[in-house]
């Protein structure tokens, strides 16, 4: 649980067992909550101070008065009330905020039934949809999704981006002003004004699914209460029908991609929590389920010939998943579906993954020659695995200097303390 919530409530107050539910609610639905409460009050700051303080009064009121059967309605109840009392006492020194009680009390005990009847079901994807608004900038978009909607930090955020946290700051910020002055309401797009929304509601869902896949700090590699909503949200997405043609291949696309990825889970780390490189993994750990559903959504993307960039990577996924070993991995088949990615999404960090599999197919030394060109133009500078697949490279030519160090250079770059005890040791390898 956040620790504002936890400094509302002195030490007496908090019953374990309790607090470990709350901790529990807050991980996993804090941001369907807060959505909700977004959607209810039309305000971002307005309602996760309201949640605060209702995480803050559960904390003080279940011990004494036992659980409700349906906590999270609860929890929405009495962040309406505290947002109420917040705007009534604002009403005594601004007469424009008793308008806005008076309006809200009003919509509020109809609010439940308008829930039901809107396009979108779940209220955490359509406040993704109201932030992916086409007035904001495509990249203040995203930021401002997984900022406020999906409960990432601005670091985090910013590793996404390969920009500064600063950077990424003020541009939730500039976004939550336009939002304001605009002002861009706070709704459900209709069924037609969806698709244009969709590039950016589907990279919101990646960028959350990777934040949970590799975690950019902390003491687990993985963060399966991200990579779990991303999946659930693209479900969801999957389900609606955008187009006159059916679910959008785009989507089945980046679900399939989703489930490929995920359904190493289980064999990435070691059961001390040591990070296990794909090329050491257990196969037979791997989810089937998973695999077969992720292949089945992709071969009906590709089936559609109107499939991009997440389709192109879960193709790759794909190929790695049906591989019996690294060995038999059809790498050349790799190298040439990252051609076709760079054709349609130039990025370094497909430039950096394209090189990898090239060292795979023509050995460390062409490998290396192509990471050096993606670190040529500067994005990748800070990213801590372009100075680990450099290192590697080394390493595999036998030039144990400049492994080492590159590998201190990635040691320096990230935080995530599996990815740390790694490089540590192929560092203490190479002594």
């Amino acid at each position: 649980m956040s620790e504002r919530v936890m400094s509302e409530c002195s030490p007496e107050q908090i019953h374990e067992p309790i607090r470990e539910l709350l901790d529990s609610l807050y991980r996993v639905d804090s941001g369907r909550i807060l959505a909700t409460l977004i959607r209810l009050l039309g305000d971002f700051d307005l309602a996760e101070e309201a949640m605060h303080e209702a995480f803050a009064a559960a904390l003080s009121m279940w011990p004494k008065n036992g659980v409700p059967g349906n906590p999270r309605p609860w929890l929405i109840s009495t962040a309406r009330f505290k947002a109420m009392d917040t705007l009534r006492r604002r009403a005594r020194v601004d007469a424009s905020q008793d308008d806005l009680v008076r309006y809200l009390e009003a919509q509020w005990s109809s609010a439940e039934k308008a829930n039901e009847e809107d396009f979108l079901e779940d209220d955490r994807l359509r406040l993704i949809f109201t932030c992916c608004h086409p007035s904001l900038a495509s990249e203040a978009r995203v930021a401002l999704t997984l900022r406020e909607v999906c409960g990432l930090t601005t670091e985090e955020i910013a590793k996404a981006f390969l920009t500064t946290p600063r950077t990424l700051a003020q541009r939730i910020v500039r976004a939550k002003v336009k939002i304001r002055e605009t002002p861009i309401p706070y709704e459900v797009p209709t069924p037609q004004e969806l698709p244009e929304r969709l590039g950016a509601v589907l990279h919101v869902i990646y960028l959350v699914f990777n934040e949970g896949y590799s975690a950019a700090a902390g003491a687990e590699v993985m963060r399966a209460e991200l990579t779990g909503e991303a999946i659930r949200l693209g479900r969801l997405l999957a389900e609606l029908h955008l187009t006159d043609l059916g679910p959008e291949p785009e989507v089945m696309g980046l679900l399939a991609l989703m489930l490929l990825q995920e359904s190493r889970h289980a064999a990435r780390t070691s059961p001390t929590g040591e990070l296990i490189l794909l090329e050491n993994q257990d196969r037979a750990l791997w989810n089937r389920e998973q695999i077969a559903e992720g292949v089945a959504l992709l071969e009906k993307a590709l089936k559609s010939r109107r499939f991009g960039a997440y389709t192109l990577q879960a193709t790759i996924a794909a190929v790695h998943a049906e591989a019996e070993s690294v060995a038999a991995t059809d790498w050349r088949q790799i190298v040439a579906l990252y051609n076709q990615l760079l054709r349609i999404q130039p990025s370094p960090v497909v430039q950096l993954n394209r090189a990898v599999a090239i060292a795979e197919c023509e050995g460390p030394e062409a490998g290396l020659a192509h990471i050096d060109a993606a670190l040529e133009h500067g994005e990748l500078t800070n990213y801590y695995l372009a100075h680990s697949a450099r290192a590697d490279m080394y390493r595999r030519l036998g030039r144990t200097a400049e492994a080492r160090a590159s590998y201190e250079k990635a040691l320096a770059l990230t935080q995530q303390e599996p990815e740390r005890q790694f490089l540590q040791e192929r560092i203490q390898q190479l002594k």
